[in-house]
């Protein structure tokens, strides 16, 4: 499975995504973001914006942001 989370460390909504992910035995891969909004290109290049959590589905051709939405879409789509 091609799945990655953009994720800052010590976010707690970064946290319920990865948490998900954890419980429904899903294999992804984090990529590290920086503190600040200002450097998270990579970020806004696949997602269209600088906040994290962002979840990249590539299998699917799924992006998404929002801790609730990517936690939704782990527990329907991904277990």
């Amino acid at each position: 499975m091609n799945v990655r989370l953009y994720a800052l460390d010590g976010c707690p909504w970064c946290e319920k995504a990865t948490d998900a992910l954890d419980e429904a035995g899903v294999e992804y891969e984090t990529e590290w973001v920086e503190a600040l909004h200002s450097e998270r290109n990579e970020v806004k290049r696949v997602s269209g914006q600088r906040g994290v959590p962002v979840l990249v589905d590539e299998e699917r051709g799924v992006t998404m942001a929002e801790s609730a939405n990517i936690v939704e879409y782990v527990e329907r789509t991904l277990q």
